[in-house]
């Protein structure tokens, strides 16, 4: 049986168990959440950097389906791709993946019932997962909120056929008796020197720039649940590193019945630093929590 090990705990979130529970105590909202979601979420979009910075909005996502949603059986998570090189969608259909809270299983029914849907658009690759981080974040909010859920782990490369994957998941999910979510994994305008990215210069007032506008034309697409129209933009934009992976989580939503997207909050990494450490930042990452229902 294949058991994903952790890539990156102890860099992205904490590696103990203790550790590791006291940091998604903290993260997740303690504040009542948004009054205007749907009903019933059925698709969500998360960031995945490391959990001091944008775990708050990766946790409202997963709080919301909590609150929302009577069960969820399966999370079907859709990564976006930065350690592997691939043109398909590589699914993880097999085994378990262990995080610092323990082992979780792959809903391999569902994964199998996916992977059959569109073996033109999908392979199954454990292999391709082992050291990408845009799932593993996600996981132990998964174990945390949902003790007895799986998982099916999609990495979605940005290319036309992206929304494509998310709608042949989509198919599979309608085909099965079971409370299903999709998540999408991406961060937003990767913006400073770091990132070889200032076409606005640099300092405040172009990270508002890369907040208000370009971060805000991506998310304004994902609300309109425009998916086929998301790598595009971030190709032309550079407004997201994960937009294969968001548009099969909004091209999945819609497939499943949604009707629109919410935004539960959006913020950067230089705010973050200015609200947490009191220290400027010349480079700057957004990052968003919506909803699909």
């Amino acid at each position: 049986m294949s058991v994903r090990t952790t890539a990156v705990a102890g860099q992205f979130y904490e590696s103990s168990p203790q550790a590791c529970r006291s940091q998604l105590e903290q993260m997740l909202p303690a504040e009542p959440l948004p009054a205007e979601m749907p009903p019933r979420i059925i698709s969500g979009i998360v960031p995945h950097a490391g959990w001091v910075f944008s775990g708050a909005l990766a946790g409202l996502v997963f709080a919301a389906v909590k609150q929302q949603n009577e069960s969820t059986d399966t999370f079907v998570i859709f990564g976006a791709v930065h350690a592997v090189r691939t043109q398909q969608a590589l699914l993880y259909d097999a085994g378990s993946w262990e995080t610092p809270l323990g082992a979780i299983d792959v809903d391999e029914q569902l994964a199998a019932a996916i992977l059959a849907e569109a073996p033109d658009l999908i392979i199954a690759d454990c292999n391709g997962h082992r050291r990408e981080h845009s799932i593993e974040v996600q996981v132990p909010l998964v174990q945390y909120l949902f003790e007895d859920a799986r998982i099916v782990p999609l990495l979605i490369p940005p290319n036309e056929r992206s929304h494509l994957v998310g709608r042949a998941a989509a198919r599979a999910i309608a085909r099965v008796e079971k409370s299903v979510v999709c998540i999408g994994s991406t961060d937003l305008t990767h913006y400073g020197p770091s990132y070889f990215f200032t076409p606005q210069g640099t300092g405040p007032q172009a990270h508002r720039w890369a907040k208000e506008t370009n971060d805000k034309f991506f998310i304004d697409l994902a609300l309109a649940m425009e998916a086929d129209r998301l790598v595009d933009a971030a190709e032309t934009y550079s407004n997201s590193c994960g937009a294969g992976a968001a548009a099969a989580a909004i091209a999945a939503a819609r497939e499943l019945g949604a009707a629109r997207g919410y935004l539960l909050d959006h913020k950067t990494s230089a705010e973050i630093m200015a609200q947490k450490f009191n220290q400027d930042s010349t480079d700057s990452v957004g990052y968003a929590a919506l909803v699909f229902g």
